[in-house]
């Protein structure tokens, strides 16, 4: 495990994960960082870097959780060292290194898992599903909430620095998981159109330890983007550091006979309702919102929160044991990063861009996951 931060949360659920996980050692640039999580959780090494680790551990896979310039440069290293990955998102920030990683991993046989796994979550699987069986009819377009205040108006420990500069930002950071979600929901897109800048010049951070830190911003905090999947389907998409709170959904498809609402409410105060459908004709002759009957998926929904940060390990440990098929595929992660590579370049240049890469959707769930019920 390589981190610059404790990465306890990804602890916590490499621990509910039992015995099928094992894990030997975490490293860390500041060595003191390493030895408190190596402390609380019973790790036998702590180490100040990869290449400490790499050479004096024998492990199977590396969980990269630095910061987002330096995760091509990890997960190289793994890589070449022959340790299978999961990476914290994105996985690269050039194409050019998506493609090295791509390669390599598949020359040496090993696996690579990148976050965010937005797209295979259950709900979102349940939400293509709608989707793909034409519940609501002939999508039009999607709206996506990707965002929010940024790490500077939180009240967490660490220095949130890195988030503003060059090399990281919104698009990055939280653009990211929409991107997920929505493609998995309709499928490759195929343009791409943005505007970006940065909203102010400096940020100063509200709470923790840094508390007080002004940080001069130089990558662009406020990015909007709008996707074409053709055939007149669209999605827009924000990516910014400046969505303080929030109750409309995640995620709204508007589609021809209806719409989805992908959660909905607010998460800070815990009111969130998961799935809510409108559709014309819900009864005879009457139109009408329809709550879904989501029992189906509290097994896999369960397993998803009792493992929480930890969760794209188990799509690993499905690769390496053959008792799935592959869900969060590099694929799937590489044309979400064209995406973001040809966003930026969309708002420099203030052209709609043809995007190149394309992936196979997650097979949604089977229409026994979840019944729609009127209410």
């Amino acid at each position: 495990m390589i981190s610059t931060s404790p990465g306890f949360g990804w602890l916590e659920g490499l621990r509910a994960l039992g015995e099928r996980v094992e894990v030997l050692a975490v490293a860390d640039a500041d060595p003191a960082r390493a030895e408190a999580a190596a402390r609380a959780y019973d790790i036998p090494h702590a180490l100040g870097s990869v290449d400490e680790l790499l050479e004096r551990v024998d492990v199977d896979a590396v969980i990269n959780l630095t910061p987002i310039p330096v995760h091509a440069e990890i997960c190289l290293k793994a890589l070449r060292a022959g340790k299978h990955v999961v990476t914290e998102k994105p996985f690269a920030t050039t194409m050019e290194d998506a493609d090295t990683i791509a390669g390599l991993a598949e020359e040496k046989g090993l696996a690579v898992v990148s976050c965010p796994i937005t797209g295979i979550e259950p709900l979102t699987l349940e939400v293509r599903r709608l989707v793909r069986e034409g519940q609501v009819g002939k999508v039009a377009f999607a709206r996506v909430r990707s965002s929010h205040g940024g790490p500077a108006a939180t009240r967490q420990n660490g220095d949130p620095t890195w988030f503003y500069q060059r090399g990281a930002g919104p698009l990055f950071d939280m653009g990211v998981y929409g991107l997920h979600a929505i493609t998995a929901v309709l499928g490759p897109a195929k343009r791409v159109v943005a505007f970006s800048g940065i909203t102010e010049p400096t940020r100063v951070v509200r709470g923790g330890t840094h508390r007080g830190t002004v940080i001069e911003v130089t990558a662009d905090d406020n990015v909007l983007l709008m996707l074409d999947f053709g055939g007149s389907t669209y999605a827009f998409v924000d990516a910014t550091f400046n969505v303080n709170a929030a109750t409309s959904p995640r995620i709204e498809v508007f589609a021809r006979q209806g719409t989805i609402n992908f959660e909905l409410g607010s998460r800070a105060t815990g009111a969130v309702t998961p799935l809510e459908i409108f559709r014309l004709d819900a009864v005879s002759g009457l139109d009408g919102w329809i709550r879904p009957d989501l029992r189906g998926l509290e097994s896999a929904s369960e397993a998803r929160r009792r493992i929480g940060r930890a969760y794209p390990v188990v799509h690993l440990l499905e690769a390496l044991e053959g008792t799935a098929p592959p869900r969060a595929t590099l694929e799937h992660a590489r044309h979400v990063l064209e995406i973001m590579v040809r966003a930026d370049e969309s708002a420099r240049c203030g052209r709609v861009l043809d995007l190149a890469s394309t992936f196979t959707p997650p097979d949604p769930l089977s229409a026994d996951g979840a019944r729609a019920t009127a209410r």
